[in-house]
Formats: structure tokens, C-alpha cells, sequence
């Protein structure tokens, strides 16, 4: 069986993570913040990740972010960049593409 985790928090690490949790505009950093301070509270991960959020979350997912916030703060829980587009399409496959898809 998996030792349970904990995590322990000052007083102040406590306030930023309520006001994450209360003011972030940012709705992933809100539920991190959410899960942090329910585990915080004695709750198990597990707890958390089955009935403490809106959406169920995998286990891993629950672990990462406590395990980004024991290592790095607040700031660990910020979204890695993503890859994307590299660079916008040409007006001349657009237009190409257009008349495809309207003719």
C-alpha cells in the first residue's frame, strides 16, 4: 500500500494559496491551489482526486502537483508551455483551402 502524503503548510503559504485558490484568473492554477489546501487540511490525495474537485483527476495528476509545489512554490504550478502552431498559414493556402471548402 502507498504511504500516504502530506503537506504542511506556514502561515503565510497557507494565504497565498487561498488567495490563488480565491482570486487567480486562471482556472487550472485555482484547482491546484484547491486540491493543495484540501491536502493540507488532512485529506487524502486520493480523497481529492475522486471527490474534492470538480473533475476527477489520475492520481499522477494530483501527485504532480503536489510534488511541483513542494519543489518549486507557487510558481511550480504554472502550465508548461505547450507546442503549437509554429507559424500562421499563407493567404494563398487559405484562399485555396476556402475555395475548396465553399464550392
Amino acid at each position: 500500500m502507498p504511504k500516504r502524503r502530506h503537506l504542511v503548510l506556514g502561515f503565510e503559504q497557507e494565504v497565498e494559496l487561498r488567495r490563488l485558490r480565491d482570486r487567480e484568473l486562471r482556472s487550472y492554477r485555482r484547482e491546484r491551489a484547491a486540491a493543495l489546501l484540501k491536502i493540507a487540511s488532512g485529506r487524502s490525495a486520493h480523497w481529492v482526486l475522486q471527490r474534492g474537485l470538480y473533475r476527477r483527476r489520475k492520481p499522477d495528476t494530483v501527485m504532480a502537483w503536489l510534488n511541483a509545489y513542494q519543489k518549486g512554490g507557487v510558481e511550480a504550478l504554472v502550465q508548461k508551455p505547450r507546442r503549437g502552431r509554429e507559424f500562421p498559414p499563407s493567404r494563398r493556402c487559405g484562399a485555396r483551402l476556402a475555395k475548396k471548402c465553399f464550392t
